[in-house]
């Protein structure tokens, strides 16, 4: 063979071979891909090249990171990747995740496949919101042992070294006591692993807890501060006060662990009187303002009433002896005799003002008669000389029988109800047009005579309607 020639074929193999190792990360040439686009919140140290992994197999690389403006003003980051044909299809609603290849900080892209039956086609983009859950990585994890935090570990192993030293057999007894220790806290142990205890929603709410004091970790950090002072103060008392009371805890607690059964009773009906309790409370919240104005009005009649016993004495021989005289039992049964009689009559009678307030109007409209005029006298005074101002007129002589047959038509209730039964008819009727009514009926008072039961109102309420 040609010597040129093999040298020609074998600087040709190198050059393949070179320019296939320059783009084997980014798939070999000629070899037909899976294109797809997805979008991330952070890239988070992801690069070209970085390899795409379904279940643990390499099925493609990133070949494209580019950042991505929003119109909110955000920030994403948009990935190309190119993945082999043995990965097509994902199925829609598959989730992506940036996981640490290394320690030394290379990623991977991982893709977790959805459920759905529809796939995703070539060039299409995976939303932002299939890039979960939020990724944890031990780069994250080492970040946060900065020079500060660095350099309190190293005081925390210094003391707890200081601590520790010379106390060997203290920790042998300790760790000798620890078989009691776990012997008696089975089951304690068993309560916090029980569903009903519900552990799981203590670290839940521990979490909630911390994302609340976040904002003030500043302040919490300035609280540990001046707690160096605080307990150096409490260095200054430590022995002997803070010694005893030390040594006093444990038989404290030996008496608390043999008081605390006898107490829970008097919990229990202490807990059950505070329920009890409650609606009282409440209404004495509310009547409390009562109270007071009552108890501070109260104490000047309290100390004047011993003058007024002091008067009431006479007083109370007097009514005895009026009680003992003759006559008075005689006269209090004929004022009885006088109730029962007046019962009837004043059931008709009392209601005409306490329910419709007649009385009260009769005055009143006999003030505004009495009152009312012009210059020449009073109304009332004068209106029985005024000429007559026409037939069928209020004010004088019916022209015809009021029975019709147009609109003359007699209204006439001679028993009207004054206040009986709640109902206040006299002066309340309607007229009913074309029609002679005598007596109370639905059409003079409209559909029930209950519609004029009167409501609880001031003596300055208008007077009865004019009956036509």
């Amino acid at each position: 063979m040609s010597p040129v020639l093999v040298g020609a074929v074998t600087v040709l193999v190198i050059i393949v071979a070179v320019f296939l190792a320059y783009n084997a990360n980014n798939g070999l040439p000629f070899v037909s891909t899976y294109d797809l686009k997805a979008r991330v919140p952070n890239a988070d140290a992801l690069v070209k090249a970085n390899e795409v992994r379904i279940g643990g197999a390499r099925v493609g690389v990133v070949k494209s990171v580019v950042p991505v403006q929003l119109k909110n003003g955000g920030v994403e980051a948009e990935l190309t990747l190119s993945l082999d044909k043995s990965a097509e299809p994902i199925p829609k609603g598959s989730t992506l995740l940036i996981r640490p290849k290394s320690p030394l900080g290379l990623k991977y892209l991982q893709i977790t496949p959805g459920t759905s039956n529809e796939p995703i086609k070539a060039g299409e983009t995976i939303p932002v919101r299939y890039a979960k859950p939020e990724p944890g990585d031990i780069d994250r994890f080492f970040d946060m042992f900065n020079a500060p935090t660095r350099k309190g570990i190293q005081r925390n192993l210094a003391g707890f070294g200081n601590a520790l030293a010379g106390r060997g057999p203290q920790l042998n007894e300790a760790i000798g006591a620890l078989r009691g220790l776990v012997e008696q806290g089975e089951p304690a142990a068993a309560n916090l692993a029980a569903p009903s205890t519900n552990f799981a929603g203590f670290f839940k709410a521990l979490e909630a807890l911390s994302a609340t004091v976040a904002p003030v970790a500043q302040q919490q950090a300035s609280m540990f501060v001046a707690l160096d002072q605080t307990f150096a103060a409490f260095a200054n008392v430590s022995r002997p006060y803070i010694q005893e009371t030390i040594e006093k805890g444990p038989p404290t607690l030996e008496t608390v662990n043999a008081g605390l059964p006898k107490i829970n009773p008097f919990l229990h009906d202490t807990a059950r009187f505070f329920t009890a309790l409650r609606p009282g409370a409440k209404a004495l919240q509310e009547t409390a303002p009562i109270i007071a104005a009552s108890l501070r009005a109260g104490v000047p009649a309290l100390n004047a009433s011993p003058v007024l016993n002091n008067q009431l004495l006479p007083t109370a021989e007097a009514l005895l002896a009026f009680q003992q005289s003759e006559g008075v039992f005689t006269g209090l049964d004929l004022l009885t005799d006088l109730n029962k009689n007046l019962k009837e009559p004043l059931e008709y009678i009392v209601p005409a003002q306490t329910k419709c307030y007649y009385g009260t109007l009769l005055f009143s409209n006999l003030s505004s008669s009495n009152s009312q005029g012009n210059k020449y006298g009073k109304w009332l005074n004068v209106i029985s000389f005024e000429p007559p101002k026409g037939p069928n007129n209020q004010g004088g002589q019916a022209a015809a029988p009021a029975n019709g047959p147009k609109a003359n038509h007699l209204h006439f209730n001679p028993l009207p109800r004054t206040g009986q039964e709640g109902v206040c008819e006299a002066g309340n009727a309607k007229f009913a047009p074309g029609r002679t009514v005598i007596g109370p009926s639905p059409e003079l008072l409209g559909k029930d005579t209950r519609e004029f039961v009167t409501q609880k109102s001031s003596t300055k309420q208008e007077g009865p309607v004019e009956q036509e």
